[in-house]
């Protein structure tokens, strides 16, 4: 299960020019998620489905964090530099703690380390997620994804939001995969993870308006890690990749080069 490279390879950061670039994406989503942002990288990047999405829909998905750790470093082949969004920041994370000698920075995007002090997403946001499981796959979507990008964003950009979700529905995720990744989710919040032990160069990323991981979840992740950076952008929501991909590509590419 290998990953799916792009971009011309110029890492551009001394002194490993070929450390790859590892994309991880969030609950339920496969490498189509980071299909405006790789374009825009000027270096190699590897993205890459999770089992049970994408073209590995009609696999089993993993069930804990930890399962989902090892096949992010299957992709690898040595030092890399991660990105993880959303559930993808708990894999990444957690590489960075159990692996550390694969991780040679770490870009954390609309996520955070869980625990008693964690911020909870709204109320309505839960409750809308929940009555639409009960839906067929593509209403759900339909009703979900707007809550993922900044509140009114999708009615703004309607367009632009059919394409996406289009794009999304080409190889739909099975709500056993979404419901395993929920499951992931929930036993890593519930245990929280110990940051303060991340010793990889970390930059840590949220939209202000996040519905789905509030933002004061990212502030505080960016405070407990040692050293780490902190970039809010102001007035956008969760996914960011698809939502603001030129501003987060260009974050991305500054922090690695």
């Amino acid at each position: 299960m290998r990953g799916r490279r792009a971009g011309d390879g110029d890492a551009r950061r001394a002194p490993d020019l070929s450390a790859p670039l590892l994309l991880i994406a969030g609950l339920g989503q496969g490498a189509w998620a980071w299909r405006d942002v790789v374009p825009l990288l000027e270096r190699e990047a590897i993205t890459f489905d999770n089992r049970g999405t994408g073209l590995l829909n009609g696999e089993p998905a993993r069930e804990t964090i930890a399962e989902l750790a090892e096949d992010a470093l299957a992709q690898v082949d040595g030092p890399a530099d991660m990105v993880g969004l959303s559930m993808g920041g708990y894999v990444a994370m957690t590489i960075a703690l159990t692996r550390p000698e694969a991780m040679r920075s770490l870009l954390l995007v609309g996520t955070g380390a869980g625990g008693p002090g964690r911020v909870r997403r709204p109320k309505h946001v839960a409750d809308a997620f929940f009555v639409a499981l009960r839906l067929p796959y593509e209403e759900y979507a339909r009703r979900t994804m707007p809550y993922t990008f900044a509140e009114g964003w999708a009615e703004r950009n309607s367009e632009r939001f059919e394409e996406l979700l289009a794009a999304r529905l080409e190889n739909p995720t099975p709500y056993s995969t979404i419901e395993a990744h929920a499951e992931a989710c929930y036993a890593f919040y519930r245990a929280g993870c110990a940051v303060e032990g991340i010793t990889a160069p970390t930059l840590v990323i949220h939209g202000s308006e996040d519905l789905i991981v509030p933002v004061e979840n990212g502030r505080m992740l960016a405070e407990r890690i040692p050293g780490a950076r902190y970039v809010e952008l102001t007035g956008r929501g969760h996914n960011l990749p698809l939502e603001e991909p030129d501003t987060f590509a260009r974050l991305v590419q500054d922090f690695v080069s």
